[in-house]
């Protein structure tokens, strides 16, 4: 089946290169072009794509505006373009608030550099941005699916009593020395939901891993701070983890913990695809603190966490994973539930308050 594009991008160069690439991908179609945010969202009405590409700086109407009447009246999955500055990954933050599903470093240089890359990339993302689920919040959204019932069972085996019946078994509560959160497409809307839900007095340290580029996640940091009561910070090599605070990992960078709870930053590896890689920080975790770890999986793309949540799994770690109604994209995950990893699968909407109050 063949995904139609809406392109929207004041820069007659962009559109004409994009719709080349695009339409170059199998799959893949563009079946329309606007040149503001105005003329995009009547087209978006009109044409019904199954996929916009959206330009947030543009005369008339810039596109965090479009992205927000497109999503009130016809919710379609959007996918941004921004600069790799500062002020590009604070206006793409707040595109993605307003609903976007994902973005793009809009890099002229890239287009001339390596094209054939760019239009792999361009063409995996659309078809990821494609399959993304856009649910309202509802009470249905907190059922547990099949999934979840399945795997909750598991997690909760019956054992029989002395009269003969079967009742769950009561898990001991567990004594964690730190939370590690890892995220992809979808994260910086799910990482909100879950850490404003935690209070100032939250008693572990945390660790954030978001797949994001060098330059958002400062910008990233900030912002998740001033919306939540704990401390949210970018992390830096030799930082402590410290209860209450959050440390993001940098985009383009591995974050690494140490002995003594210090935190390691790295260079990126060019061999890793991820960069931070969830896999990476959660094998560390499970290397200093073992059974004491508590990591969740949140939405997005592909299965980076899978392998760093065996290694915990295995030296006693527990596993939680958002779950497939919520999750923007069901991808990390998925590969961690399908792995049995997962002790509870949960609604976004769930995890910030369970986490508040298992800790």
């Amino acid at each position: 089946m063949t995904v139609t594009v809406l392109i929207v991008d004041d820069s007659s160069f962009f559109r004409r290169r994009l719709t080349e690439m695009i339409d170059l991908c199998p799959g893949l179609k563009v079946i329309g072009v606007a040149t503001n945010g105005r003329e995009g969202v009547a087209k978006a009405f009109e044409l019904k794509p199954d996929v916009i590409t959206m330009d947030y700086e543009m005369p008339i109407m810039d596109g965090i505006s479009a992205v927000r009447e497109i999503m009130a009246k016809q919710p379609t999955p959007i996918l941004m373009f921004s600069s790799l500055t500062y002020e590009g990954a604070r206006v793409t933050l707040d595109a993605i608030e307003a609903g976007a599903v994902d973005f793009l470093p809009k890099n002229f240089d890239e287009i001339s550099r390596n094209p054939a890359e760019l239009k792999q990339k361009l063409g995996d993302r659309i078809h990821a941005v494609a399959l993304a689920r856009r649910r309202l919040p509802s009470p249905r959204s907190a059922a547990p699916s099949p999934l979840n019932s399945t795997i909750r069972a598991s997690a909760s085996k019956s054992a029989p009593s002395r009269d003969g019946d079967t009742r769950p078994v009561a898990r001991p509560r567990k004594h964690f020395a730190l939370v590690a959160i890892g995220t992809s497409t979808g994260g910086p809307v799910a990482l909100q939901s879950v850490l404003t839900a935690l209070p100032a007095n939250f008693p572990l340290p945390i660790v954030l891993i978001q797949h994001m580029p060098a330059t958002f996640t400062s910008a990233f940091a900030e912002r998740l701070n001033n919306q939540c009561k704990i401390t949210v910070k970018e992390a830096l090599d030799g930082d402590s983890l410290r209860p209450g605070v959050a440390l993001l990992a940098p985009g383009g960078k591995q974050l690494m913990i140490t002995q003594g709870g210090k935190i390691k930053v790295l260079p990126g590896d060019e061999r890793l695809n991820y960069k931070p890689c969830v896999d990476v920080t959660f094998a560390s975790a499970a290397n200093v603190y073992r059974n004491q770890v508590l990591a969740i999986v949140l939405t997005g793309m592909g299965a980076d966490g899978c392998e760093g949540a065996k290694l915990l799994k295995q030296g006693g770690g527990t596993i939680w994973a958002q779950d497939e109604a919520s999750s923007v994209i069901y991808g990390m995950p998925m590969a961690v539930a399908k792995a049995n990893l997962a002790e509870e699968i949960l609604p976004l909407s769930q995890i910030g308050p369970r986490l508040a109050e298992l800790c």
